[in-house]
């Protein structure tokens, strides 16, 4: 059968648009070690469930050459497709055309995609690899990046957005990813950064390449901006497809559950003596984690900033779980500034999406030091109670030990809100260690003694007075102030039993004037 040349056109366009910037260009895109856009939504997407839109948009500036260099699509592809079954809206940029340069029409393609998705209600995947903005296009460029940023804050709270750093994202580019809920870098070909390697040297004298400035390693480890490290390409969308089975599709939903075959009455004895009976002696966490929840379900954001708190996505009789904890394997466990605000975001992402949180608590307090006080470690603690505090999802806390001072309350306390809150026997609930307790009460009598080792015998023995007397948890649970001190092995099949009771809990609030919102400390 002869096609109609319509048709004929048609197709033509469409391998046209295909091969993006062209096969010189696709070939200089695979030898660093990088896919291209069409084929990262290929990897990511269900079989065919690929429906493409404004395939054929194109720039129209004609300054500095730019009417000899066009490429259908513009340098970026946006899709509806089915990820495990669900539908996403993904949106790549194609670095094989002007280094996936932002202009006019190139942002509203995004901006378009991004109104999608709040439309339909599905999440946004954002795939960037970008030089940065078109520089012949102007302040159409800046305005694109204006009209992104503003749909990114539209659809905060509203659908998931992920958002995948797989090459450069430079300058104004960086803040549509920082407005989103998750960044993924790519470790050897991603980096991030406002002001490049040559500014940096113009302006302060320091010499440092893109890596060294913005790569995956220094956002994941030092400024908390990547919340996962892909190995390259591949891992990255594996990791993309993993988290969205933890998120709903939009905030009018939960989060999928899955029958994760684990009994929800199971109980590890293990647990039971896995805190040490000297309270200075670290554990570690996870191993509460690991085996509280549903086995081999904990996937952890965050994993290498901040360690001195641990926040992830898990299930518990195959629901999904916000888990907050400190990890006192590290820094004993203390809230500093990098993990107060770890911590709150979390918790904000948790409620945003209908999303339980379940608390593990070993606290000793918040950091000490200059450092702490001159950065703002008042402002940043306060983030934490804030955001439990406005939280309306289920949440339930477990005292594993340490709950001490200003720390316990932030940390899912019942005074701010907590709906479920446990402990178990080894918990010490006070204003302060025992030990520093003593060495205030009983300061007079430690002044009498006459040899240092008559000094170390009384205040052994004030330390168990005041630990028997008001560091436990049993003076907590006589005010009502926790629920229930339970037997660590009991802790999975008590949070799952409450987790089922509070899933149809209902928002109830103090009677306040009207308001816009609260202004929370950022």
């Amino acid at each position: 059968m002869t096609l109609r040349p319509e048709i004929t056109k048609l197709r033509e366009l469409r391998e046209k648009a295909l091969l993006g910037g062209g096969k010189e260009a696709i070939d200089a895109q695979h030898s660093k070690g990088k896919l291209t856009a069409r084929e990262r939504i290929e990897l990511l997407a269900d079989p065919n469930s690929i429906v493409e839109f404004d395939m054929f948009v194109q720039h129209r500036a004609t300054e500095f050459g730019m009417d000899k260099r066009v490429a259908l699509g513009d340098g970026v592809v946006t899709v509806f497709c089915r990820v495990g079954g669900r539908p996403v809206v993904t949106i790549a940029q194609d670095f094989t055309f002007l280094g996936g340069s932002l202009g006019e029409l190139h942002a509203a393609k995004i901006v378009k995609a991004i109104q999608y998705a709040l439309s339909t209600g599905v999440p946004i995947v954002f795939l960037n690899d970008s030089g940065g903005a078109r520089i012949q296009e102007g302040v159409d460029a800046l305005k694109g990046y204006g009209d992104i940023f503003y749909w990114n804050v539209q659809a905060s709270g509203v659908v998931p957005q992920i958002a995948v750093i797989a090459g450069p994202c430079a300058g104004g580019a960086v803040y549509s990813p920082a407005l989103m809920d998750f960044i993924i870098m790519v470790r050897k070909t991603s980096f991030m950064f406002i002001t490049g390697p040559r500014v940096v040297k113009a302006a302060v004298g320091e010499e440092v390449d893109e890596f060294q400035l913005g790569g995956a390693e220094v956002h994941a480890y030092r400024s908390g901006m990547a919340h996962l490290i892909a190995e390259d390409d591949k891992d990255a969308i594996s990791l993309i497809k993993k988290l969205l089975t933890y998120l709903p599709s939009n905030n009018m939903e939960d989060p999928p559950r899955v029958d994760t075959g684990d009994d929800p009455e199971r109980r590890d004895y293990e647990l039971d003596n896995l805190v040490p009976e000297d309270p200075n002696k670290p554990y570690d966490m996870y191993e509460v984690i690991n085996r509280v929840v549903d086995l081999g379900t904990f996937f952890e954001i965050h994993r290498f900033w901040a360690r001195n708190a641990i926040v992830g996505f898990a299930r518990l009789n195959g629901y999904v779980v916000g888990i907050v904890a400190n990890q006192p394997a590290y820094l004993a466990g203390v809230l500093d500034i990098d993990a107060s605000d770890k911590i709150a975001r979390f918790v904000r992402f948790c409620d945003a999406f209908n999303i339980p949180i379940i608390t593990f608590v070993d606290v000793p307090g918040y950091l000490p030091g200059t450092k702490q006080e001159h950065g703002g470690i008042i402002r940043h603690g306060a983030k934490v109670l804030y955001a439990y505090s406005e939280a309306v999802v289920p949440k339930l806390t477990v005292i594993v030990r340490k709950a001490y001072g200003g720390a316990y309350i932030a940390m899912g306390s019942k005074h701010l809100g907590g709906d479920f809150v446990v402990a178990w026997p080894t918990a010490e609930i006070a204003v302060m260690g025992p030990e520093g307790a003593a060495e205030i009460i009983w300061r007079k009598e430690l002044e009498k003694a006459k040899t240092p080792e008559e000094r170390d015998e009384l205040l052994k023995k004030f330390t168990k007075e005041y630990r028997d007397r008001i560091a436990n948890p049993y003076v907590a649970a006589a005010r009502g102030y926790i629920d229930a001190v339970i037997e660590p092995n009991e802790t999975r099949p008590t949070l799952i039993k409450m987790l089922n009771y509070l899933l149809s809990k209902r928002e109830v609030r103090v009677r306040v004037p009207p308001r816009k919102h609260g202004n929370m400390p950022v």
